[in-house]
């Protein structure tokens, strides 16, 4: 199946069993029970992927914080049922009774997606709908196409149920709202 938003509600609903059944190296992602596959990541996408988790980990380390950080492959069973399994590119979690050996159980605290020409709609649309909803505190969207990394920051506080949302160019730092003083810049992770 490719990427593609899905809209015919008759097609078969697939469930977390059949991605923890996928034979070693083949990948992918569950949304309300559509199937999505996982390309191959370029090389690119990896380098941001590995400096972003680098700059939050050691962040948090030199912090003395008490989240853990994670890069993907690490399961997010995000609404803890059998319809939503994701693999987010890299990922913080506060709260250490939500990891076990599978993964993540429930919400990440934050969530950075690198995005890949296979996983555009996703990233912009599917996830971020579910990570706006089921309790993400803040969402990275890194685009190295547009060169643009979007941040929003769902809080639960708002009266209208929003988000705030900032955008960056990848020459200018990115700041988090919910982890003062973690700042990183993009074009540091293409050296």
């Amino acid at each position: 199946m490719d990427a593609a938003l899905r809209f015919d509600s008759c097609e078969k609903q697939h469930t977390v069993g059949e991605i923890e059944a996928l034979p070693d190296g083949k990948r992918a992602e569950l949304i309300d029970g559509a199937w999505y596959d996982m390309a191959s990541p370029s090389a690119t996408h990896q380098l941001l992927v590995g400096a972003i988790y680098a700059e939050i980990r050691n962040h948090i380390k030199r912090n003395e914080g008490k989240c853990r950080t994670f890069v993907s492959p690490f399961a997010v069973y995000i609404n803890k049922d059998e319809y939503n399994y994701l693999e987010p590119d890299v990922m913080v979690i506060c709260d250490k009774d939500k990891i076990d050996e599978k993964g993540c159980q429930g919400a990440p605290d934050m969530v950075v997606e690198v995005v890949s020409p296979s996983s555009r709609k996703n990233d912009y649309i599917l996830k971020l709908s579910k990570y706006a909803t089921t309790g993400v505190r803040e969402y990275w969207i890194v685009d190295p196409d547009s060169r643009i990394t979007c941040v929003y920051t769902f809080e639960k506080d708002r009266d209208d149920g929003g988000f705030d949302l900032k955008q960056y160019d990848f020459d200018k730092p990115v700041e988090s709202n919910i982890y003062p003083g973690l700042s990183i810049l993009m074009t540091d992770g293409l050296q």
